[in-house]
């Protein structure tokens, strides 16, 4: 070391203004595969001042919230150590305290410190090898950064980014000065806001003795570090005073403010920029309220008398839902009936416009985008999904995949647990009870029935492929496809009621098929005599109805008990047919009807006393079942978890598996059912 040089090797500390971290290194980016070189990172050193961090990354379709962001960059140095770039973060924002308290606790927390790190949001230039599979075993080389639009706060950063290490309060930091060929230590406390090697401002004269000399050397030190944090909180308010004029255009253009009330909001907040002092976003909420208040006095007299009164206000977001309902030709929401809307030319205009991916990386590029919406590609076309399923899901169950609904109750359960059957009114009869007897306890019977329940579903991709040929009717038939499926499985699933083991049903609990002809008193208790074998006709419809309302209800699960409750005394109200005997069964049931189609509706509106419902699963000709109306006794539970109709996912981000490996977002139909015969008491069938 030369004589009148000092080389300080300082610790990181959180100062007034900010705290020291390293923002990236050099080495290959965890979950991306791309080597980020020594020399590369130095090239763009230039492209890390005055940087925003936020808390964690946007979501793939949304944009940086104010509401995140936890603080700046500044000053951004190499540091050969550890062979990235570091910088001076100024906690600030909305988000800045929680990203001091956050770095508290890492301090004396290694798990924390380990887990928590920075991560660059930068576009780069890269040498592909243009296979994945030499992609896994060499990653490609970064050519060239070219933009770097934040450094965030994240779990598990890609490429090394973390805060600086820093000592305890009170730690000793040796200093070594060197003069005339001695070695002078001096211990001192103020820890410098810096991690790197640097030399020391001009020394002091020659006559000045070596300790004083150091002390010297380190106060200038610190008033040089002092004017760069002075100079970085001048900075992050310059960036702030941005953000706000920003938040000012964008919030007034959303408010649905008229003319005279947005500009008397804006003057007020641009006074106060003009002036150089930022506000928070509570401040103009609150300010437009106040003016959507006051406005809304001000015309409510007119709301009456009904000239001049303000009849809605729409906005951006309310547009897009409207062009998306209408791209997809599916009915608005009640409150976006009167909305104008641009139209969409197709899914690939939207696409872009929400995303500013116009290169089709699968990433969301919020500066591209020109639009002031909070609104995100994702959600609206989920949204819109769901109503083509829900649109099919009605018209194919008018077209005959309904019949189910009529003889079958429907339940919602809150948990994903095994369900039981419960029976009414198996009490049977009250005994008598004699003046000062004892009340003699009562045989009371329950369903033994369960059923469990079952997870349908798949996935449908869209891909970026078919976003760039605009395949926006492509896309709605994968939708209805969805919504024809659901309701098709469902129909399936209790068509199984009656077709299933050759047509007499699934085993019961009691250990017999649901449908046979043995008596109810069998003392095995197996028999539920409800099973003919006659081809429809009024005579046959009679004695079916004759064995349902003469059905014992059930009072014990024991032998002596089985056939000795009382009637039922309830005749079935619907008539399940296949196609083929549907006019047979319509005759039976509506003793007027004409083979006159242009008649059918009037005769079916006569009130007669039962209803033809034709199951399209029917294979055979010439079967038929009786069932009891399920609001006087149910037999059918068709359980649901979330919702009877399926419900529409997507999923996709530039940093998710799909996106990268096939370039799809995905999206995911799901529905959870259970189907359950508790009671075989309302259920007849015929096998010819």
């Amino acid at each position: 070391m030369k004589d009148n040089e000092i080389s300080l090797q300082l610790q990181a500390k959180p100062t007034e203004t900010g705290f020291q971290i390293l923002a990236i290194n050099a080495g290959v980016a965890k979950g991306h595969n791309l080597d980020f070189s020594a020399a590369v990172l130095k090239e763009s050193l230039k492209l890390w001042n005055n940087l925003p961090c936020f808390l964690d990354h946007p979501g793939f379709f949304e944009g940086p919230s104010v509401r995140d962001l936890a603080g700046a960059l500044h000053d951004p140095t190499w540091n050969e150590v550890s062979q990235g770039i570091q910088a001076n973060l100024v906690p600030a924002g909305p988000s800045g305290e929680v990203l001091s308290r956050l770095r508290e606790t890492a301090k004396s927390d290694p798990a924390i410190m380990s887990a928590i790190g920075f991560s660059a949001v930068l576009n780069v230039k890269y040498e592909s090898h243009g296979n994945v599979e030499a992609m896994q075993t060499s990653p490609d080389k970064v050519e060239t950064i070219n933009s770097v639009a934040s450094v965030d706060c994240v779990i598990n950063p890609a490429r090394g980014g973390r805060f600086l290490s820093v000592p305890n309060q009170g730690d000793l930091i040796m200093k070594k000065v060197t003069r005339d060929g001695k070695v002078i230590e001096v211990e001192d406390k103020d820890v410098l806001p810096t991690d790197v090697a640097f030399t020391a401002p001009k020394p002091p004269d020659p006559g000045t003795d070596a300790e004083t000399a150091a002390l010297l050397q380190v106060q200038a030190a610190q008033k040089a570090a002092d004017g760069k944090n002075k100079s970085a909180a001048e900075s992050l308010r310059q960036v702030r005073l941005h953000s706000c004029r920003d938040l000012l255009k964008v919030s007034l253009q959303a408010s649905g403010l008229p003319g005279p009330s947005a500009t008397r909001v804006e003057k007020r907040f641009t006074a106060q920029l003009d002036k150089g002092e930022p506000f928070e976003p509570a401040e103009l909420d609150a300010a437009i309220l106040d003016e959507q208040a006051l406005l809304s006095a001000l015309t409510a007299a007119g709301s009456i008398q009904g000239p001049g009164r303000i009849t809605g206000m729409h906005t951006t977001n309310d547009q897009l839902e409207a062009a998306v309902s209408d791209l997809f030709g599916v009915e608005r929401d009640a409150h976006l009936k009167a909305v104008k809307p641009a139209h969409l030319t197709g899914i690939r205009e939207l696409y872009l416009m929400l995303t500013g991916d116009y290169d089709l990386h699968g990433g969301f590029y919020g500066e591209r985008i020109q639009l002031a919406t909070t609104a995100d590609f994702t959600g609206l076309v989920k949204n819109a999904l769901n109503k083509v399923v829900t649109q099919q899901w009605e018209a194919i169950g008018k077209a005959g995949y309904d019949w189910w609904e009529k003889i079958v109750k429907v339940e919602h359960f809150t948990s994903l647990n095994t369900i039981s059957g419960t029976l009414i009114g198996t009490v049977g009869a009250l005994p008598t009870v004699a003046e000062g007897g004892e009340y003699t306890e009562l045989a009371i019977g329950d369903s033994p029935e369960t059923a469990s329940f079952t997870k349908y579903g798949g996935y449908i991709p869209l891909t970026l492929e078919l976003i760039d040929r605009d395949e926006s009717r492509k896309l709605k038939a994968y939708a209805s496809e969805l919504g024809s499926a659901a309701r098709r499985k469902i129909s399936y699933l209790v068509s199984q009621v009656f077709l299933a083991n050759g047509g007499v049903g699934p085993t019961m609990a009691d250990g017999g098929a649901l449908f046979n002809a043995d008596p109810v008193t069998d003392v095995d208790g197996q028999g539920h005599c409800n099973l003919l074998a006659a081809a429809i006709a009024a005579d046959k419809w009679d004695l079916a109805c004759a064995a349902v309302f003469n059905q014992p209800m059930l009072i014990k699960n024991a032998v002596g008990y089985y056939g000795t409750g009382p009637k039922m005394g309830v005749n079935p109200r619907y008539l399940v047919v296949p196609r083929a005997s549907q006019l047979a069964a319509m005759k039976i049931l509506y003793p007027s009807l004409e083979n006159a189609t242009t008649i059918y509706s009037e005769n079916q509106q006569r009130g007669q006393p039962g209803d033809v419902v034709v199951m399209p699963e029917y294979t055979e000709v010439d079967h038929w079942a009786a069932v009891v109306d399920p609001v006087i006794a149910p037999a059918i539970i068709v359980g649901e978890r979330f919702g009877i109709k399926p419900e529409i996912f997507t999923a996709g981000n530039d940093l998710s598996p799909a996106v990268f490996m096939n370039d799809e977002h995905r999206i995911k139909v799901r529905m959870f059912t259970a189907v359950l015969v508790q009671d075989f008491r309302p259920l007849h069938k015929s096998n010819v």
